[in-house]
This record gives structure tokens, C-alpha cells and sequence, in this order.
């Protein structure tokens, strides 16, 4: 029997390592994706909790090949003393440019059809299609998404977290000698345009000294990036919709756990479809059982990360958490062992 055709809509990780996947398994896949390849987004590039199995079952070692691997972590509130702590396994970083095309040329390579500049307007749910079209937008939210690459920037530890008003940033080593720097800021913080906005957020909630040290490495301007509208709406989607990757749910950045849920979701739906495309499972079938592997898989790590997150952005609650480091008491240890 021929295998059944997926169709999957957007060209993410997730999208693109599920169509990698299905492809290895001799399935015909058609891929859309909007945009192009190479290109950057913003993203903190920092990939914590990608279990070796995941990263086996979807064969993307060659993918992450180059990745540095980071183990050390020091957090920053304003001109507090950093305090640092050892992640429980080792996180990796690789830029979103490189790991997109690589994921991107594997496919195609693999005979998948992949479709760019192809948006696919009024999608409706049908047997055999994926959603993998990225962050969900708000036009109300209150979040700004901004991110650069720079180089010639030293960093404490090989992650850095910084914590000022109403906002936080993440600095990360990634390939080729660079860091990639990336931030979520309340909209309206302050005004500019590419990196100068970014070193202006910096500089209105507090960090100046973060953004001196930017300024004076070497950013790369065609890096820089930023989307508005971020939102971490918990709704489930669509009982009647296959989601992967952001579309289905985006955990709070300070986890670098994002990159990490899209492949896992990703590894969840592969056996469902797999049935599906073989004619072993109907397709509600399949459906059900990707949404409640899913459900298992993020619920707690989701629950337990929107607990937190409040606590990263404002200044008083920000104080508690630099007494808690102070005690050794933070809970970032059992979350980031969460996440796996």
C-alpha cells in the first residue's frame, strides 16, 4: 500500500524535523513555509533539555553538528553580584540561520517537496495536515520579541541572564565565535530602530551596563530582528487541529526550551502519522493520540514555567529572587530538570 500524503504547514523546526522524519520512512510530504532560507529569527538559540533519544529518532545529529555545548549559567539583576549555577545536563547553541537550512536541505535532499514563499490563507483542518506555523499572535500583547548577533563579546559564564524592568535578556555562545543576544521587552519600553533599539530597551529598563558592553563588540546587522505580539496563550488548540512546535504552545524563553518542545513535538506525532500515512490508524485516531501524548509530555514543565515567569520581570518580585539566589534557593535547578 502506498503510503497516505501529509501535508505540513510551516517550515520551523518542528514542521521541518517531522517532515525530515516522515520522509526517512519513505512518506510523501508536502512542506509550506512563507519565508525563505537562510534567515534569522528571533530566538534565544539555547537549546536546553534535547533528550539523545529525540535527537536519534529524528536523526538530526548531523543538523546540530558544530553546536557549542554549554554547562554554566550566571544570572544578572541590574548591579546585583551574578550568581551562577551548574545546569543539570549540558545545553547546547547553535544558531536558528544554520540549524534552519540544515534542516531545510536535509528534506529537500530527502525528496520532500518543500514550497517557500507559500502561504496557505484560510487553512481548514483535513486528514493528513500538520500546523506548524509558528508563535500565535496578539495584537493586545505587551510583549516585544528583539534579538542580534554579535561578536567579540565575553561572557561570565557560557550563558548569561540578565534581568531588568519588565524585560529580560539571554546571551549565548553559538558557532563561529559569536553570541547570540536576545530579549523580551514590554512594548513602548523605548524607541529606535535595529540594533539601536534593542540597546535603548536595554538602557530604559536598567541594564546600561549590558548595553555598553553590546555596543562596543562587533554586531552583525543583517542579524538583527524582532516580532512583535509575543503572547504565551495556554488555550489548547483546536481539538480538531494536529499542532506542533509554538503553534501548540510556547513556554516563557528564560527556559531555552523552546527550540527543544518543537522537536519534541515533533518525536510525539511521528508514530500517530506514521499509522495514519500507512493505513493502520484513521486519522482521528492518529489525532487523538499525538494532542494526548502532548498533553503528558508539556503540561507540568508549561505550568511550572508561567509560574515563574512573573518573577523574571518585575522589580519587586525580581528582589525575591536575588534573596533566593543569595540563600541558594532559586528553583531554576528542579525546572531546567523539568524540561526533560
Amino acid at each position: 500500500m502506498t503510503p497516505r500524503p501529509i501535508e505540513i504547514i510551516g517550515g520551523g523546526l518542528a514542521g521541518l524535523a517531522l517532515g525530515c522524519a516522515l520522509r526517512r520512512e519513505g512518506v510523501e510530504v508536502t512542506l509550506h513555509e512563507a519565508g525563505d532560507y537562510p534567515r534569522h529569527r528571533v530566538c534565544g538559540e539555547f537549546i536546553a533539555g534535547l533528550r539523545p533519544a529525540t535527537i536519534a529518532r529524528l536523526g538530526l545529529g548531523p543538523m546540530l553538528a558544530g553546536a557549542i555545548e554549554h554547562r554554566r549559567v550566571a544570572w544578572f539583576l541590574r548591579n546585583a553580584p551574578p550568581h551562577s549555577h551548574t545546569l543539570p545536563a549540558p545545553a547546547i547553541a547553535l544558531s536558528r540561520f544554520a540549524l534552519d537550512a540544515r534542516l531545510a536541505a536535509t528534506f529537500t535532499a530527502l525528496g520532500g517537496d518543500l514550497r517557500l514563499r507559500s502561504r496557505v490563507a484560510a487553512v481548514e483542518p483535513r486528514a493528513g495536515r500538520v500546523f506548524a506555523t509558528g508563535r500565535r499572535r496578539q495584537t493586545a500583547s505587551p510583549w516585544l520579541g528583539l534579538k542580534l548577533h554579535a561578536h567579540g563579546l565575553s561572557l561570565a559564564q557560557d550563558l548569561e541572564m540578565h534581568l531588568g524592568e519588565n524585560c529580560y535578556v539571554g546571551l549565548a555562545r553559538i558557532e563561529d565565535g559569536g553570541v547570540n543576544v536576545c530579549g523580551l521587552f514590554r512594548r513602548g519600553l523605548a524607541a529606535g530602530t535595529g540594533a539601536t533599539l534593542l540597546l535603548n530597551c536595554l538602557r530604559a529598563a536598567g541594564l546600561a551596563a549590558l548595553a555598553d558592553r553590546i555596543a562596543r563588540a562587533r554586531i552583525d546587522p543583517a542579524s538583527v530582528c524582532a516580532v512583535a505580539g509575543v503572547a504565551f496563550d495556554r488555550r489548547p488548540p483546536p481539538t480538531t487541529r494536529l499542532c506542533l512546535g509554538d503553534t501548540l504552545a510556547m513556554i516563557p524563553p528564560f527556559t531555552g526550551n523552546g527550540m527543544a518542545m518543537a522537536f519534541q513535538s515533533a518525536e510525539l506525532a511521528l508514530a500517530p502519522l506514521l499509522a495514519y500515512a500507512r493505513g493502520t490508524a484513521p486519522w482521528a485516531e492518529a489525532l487523538r493520540a499525538a494532542q494526548r501524548a502532548q498533553r503528558n509530555k508539556f503540561r507540568m514543565r508549561l505550568v511550572s514555567a508561567d509560574a515563574l515567569h512573573p518573577f523574571l520581570l518585575g522589580r519587586r518580585r525580581q528582589r525575591w529572587l536575588a534573596a533566593l539566589g543569595r540563600a541558594r534557593l532559586l528553583p531554576f535547578r528542579p525546572l531546567f530538570a523539568a524540561l526533560h
